[in-house]
């Protein structure tokens, strides 16, 4: 699944279109390299999202193409 389409799904970033405009401004990692929105997500990998001075970073636990509300948290782990 692509990277702007997962963290939609899993409701890390609210839009597709947010998703991708941080992507292409530098500010998601995956696995330590700079990601397009493109980039093919798999599980066991690791995002991070720089939201200014706020870092999060999850492991990817699932990869579904639609999930509920109250399950979109089932799709990733934070790694503190």
């Amino acid at each position: 699944m692509r990277l702007d389409k997962y963290l939609k799904v899993s409701r890390l970033i609210k839009r597709r279109t947010v998703a991708a405009q941080a992507a292409d401004g530098g500010r998601i990692t995956v696995n330590g390299a700079v990601a397009k929105p493109s980039k093919e997500v798999k599980p066991g990998d690791v995002i991070e999202l720089s939201f200014g001075a706020k870092k999060v970073r999850v492991e990817v636990l699932s990869v579904q193409e639609t999930v509920r509300k109250d399950d979109a948290a089932s799709m990733y782990r934070e790694i503190v």
